[in-house]
């Protein structure tokens, strides 16, 4: 597998870096930000965690399975706790991805889809070994027991193949089985060109139309399906009222649900996660970075 160039290297470790900083400085309800603390955790953590996991994320040459295992690795000793593994693993197929683009070869958000679902197509048992042992030490909340391929267990099939078994209860898990069509499709749209000016708004966007779109996995495994549904009805509303209103980066409305989410301790998580992922990739792909 040839590496990414140098110039490409830096500038999908900015975008990555970026989107990650734009996750808690944008306030999206329910999850930490810089203006809003919450689940025992604080935005100095995420920072923190980004800018280590990206060590491991972009090791050139690394397989995934590797990639995520150094990733998680590296944040419980930054900061000792789960902040990241969703955006992980997310993250890491793309990043591999990326080098196989050749130093003078175009970047965009087509071509780049093209790539992760070749580099899905690619992963073996030895990738779901260590992406399991990754999600053993990480320990997201609600974990519980899969009826088959359980991350607590050795794994029998390749890390694609176990995704496909979760990936009706669990939307990162559903974007390793149908080649991150949610990422390059809902996300991207939502979240539009991608500016200086307009990437807050295009990550509580891309947020919203996440959360108004599936109900949130971390939601469902802490709270129940019930819970995570009405949520998820919710953020439609909240949505088409915050668009209708003019997509303003900043909404009292919006800062009330967040808090409100917050006293009852639900953080949509996973649909932050897959925001993240969209931001990486339109900020990579946008005019401005090329």
């Amino acid at each position: 597998m040839a590496n990414a160039s140098a110039p490409l290297a830096g500038r999908a470790r900015t975008a990555f870096l970026r989107a990650c900083r734009l996750d808690v400085e944008t306030r999206k309800p329910g999850n930490v930000s810089v203006a809003s603390a919450g689940h025992n955790m604080t935005s100095a953590q995420f920072i923190a965690s980004a800018g280590t996991a990206a060590s491991g994320l972009f090791t050139p040459g690394a397989r995934v399975g590797a990639r995520i295992l150094d990733a998680v690795r590296r944040t419980f000793d930054a900061v000792g706790c789960n902040t990241n593994l969703g955006i992980v693993l997310l993250a890491a197929p793309l990043c591999a991805a990326l080098e196989r683009f050749g130093a003078d070869e175009s970047i965009d958000a087509s071509r780049w889809h093209a790539s992760t679902v070749r580099v899905l197509a690619d992963l073996d048992i030895d990738d779901a070994r260590l992406a399991y042992r990754a999600i053993a030490l990480a320990n997201p909340g609600g974990l519980g027991d899969a009826p088959e391929q359980p991350v607590h267990a050795p794994p029998t099939v390749t890390l694609r193949a176990a995704m496909m078994l979760a990936a009706d209860r669990d939307s990162i898990a559903r974007q390793y089985e149908n080649g991150f069509a949610d990422i390059f499709g809902a996300g991207l749209d939502a979240a539009g060109t991608t500016t200086p000016a307009t990437e807050h708004r295009a990550m509580l966007d891309a947020f919203l139309a996440f959360l108004a779109t599936w109900p949130d996995s971390h939601i469902v495994r802490k709270q129940g399906a019930a819970v995570a549904q009405s949520v998820t009805r919710d953020a439609a509303w909240h949505r088409a009222n915050w668009r209708a209103a003019g997509r303003a980066a900043q909404s009292p409305e919006l800062d009330a649900w967040d808090a409100g989410l917050k006293a009852r301790g639900i953080n949509p998580g996973t649909s932050a996660d897959l925001a993240v992922a969209t931001l990486f990739v339109a900020l990579m792909t946008s005019p401005m970075n090329a």
